[in-house]
């Protein structure tokens, strides 16, 4: 493959633009489910390589529908968690303690000396996440509905990361909250409804998180605006302080 068809949009195979394509062997990738699939689906350089903050904005922008603060701000704010001003590759933006941190949902922890975070998704991490939507808790939810019945809401990510931080090393307080904001954001993104039930369907975390590919049926709805993934980090949030209070509450 050339150098203009690894940086554009069109996928090498089938031609066809914006199609996913898994990563070549030179290609570069980061702990981030999110700019991953940017680069798979081309919405950034395919082989996420030189990348600018105008180029992450932009892509955030076309392939998840962030609106243009959310977009600049996650850019221009990782940029500088980076202390970068150059292009970056998405192998850097793995720099363990900038923007990545312990206690990722699918990934493990990076290794003590270690410079950047592992990459490879580990597939019991993701198992255990879904697990944590599949409680059978909401109404007309439940293993025997299939996963197009089954949502993930923020409790369901609230009780995956207080099992996650239990197990890892303690996060600091801007750690914690970039672990909340990155699945406020998709919560917000990915919202549907089932029945009375809302959330996002199990099968396409499942896709997303688990295959850095989009998922086949979604569409763009709406904007995915800052304000909103603040709420709904707050709520992640609030709900993780509960869970913690039960547990101290089991244990006196």
């Amino acid at each position: 493959m050339d150098k203009l068809a690894s940086a554009g949009s069109t996928c090498p195979v089938t031609g066809k633009t914006y199609e996913w394509c898994p990563p070549r062997a030179d290609d570069s990738r980061s702990p981030c489910p999110a700019l991953n699939t940017m680069a798979n689906h081309g919405y950034i350089a395919r082989d996420g390589k030189n990348l600018s903050p105008w180029d992450l904005a932009c892509g955030l922008k076309a392939c998840y529908n962030l609106s243009t603060p959310l977009a600049l701000f996650l850019s221009i704010g990782g940029f500088l968690l980076l202390r970068r001003i150059r292009n970056v590759d998405l192998h850097e933006i793995g720099r363990h303690g900038r923007i990545e941190h312990d206690a990722s949902l699918v990934h493990r922890d990076t290794p003590k000396g270690q410079k950047y975070a592992p990459i490879e998704i580990e597939r019991g991490l993701v198992d255990m996440l879904l697990v944590e939507a599949k409680t059978g808790d909401e109404e007309g939810e439940g293993l025997e509905y299939g996963d197009k019945r089954i949502l993930m809401d923020a409790t369901d990510v609230a009780r995956a990361r207080v099992r996650r931080e239990k197990q890892c090393p303690q996060l600091d307080n801007m750690h914690a909250e970039i672990a909340r904001g990155e699945m406020g954001i998709i919560l917000g993104v990915w919202e549907t409804h089932a029945g009375t039930n809302v959330g996002v369907p199990v099968e396409w975390m499942r896709e997303w998180i688990g295959h850095e590919r989009l998922p086949s049926e979604w569409k763009p709805t709406h904007v995915q605006g800052l304000l909103d993934v603040v709420s709904r980090a707050k709520a992640i949030r609030t709900a993780m302080e509960g869970f913690r209070a039960a547990e101290v509450g089991k244990k006196s």
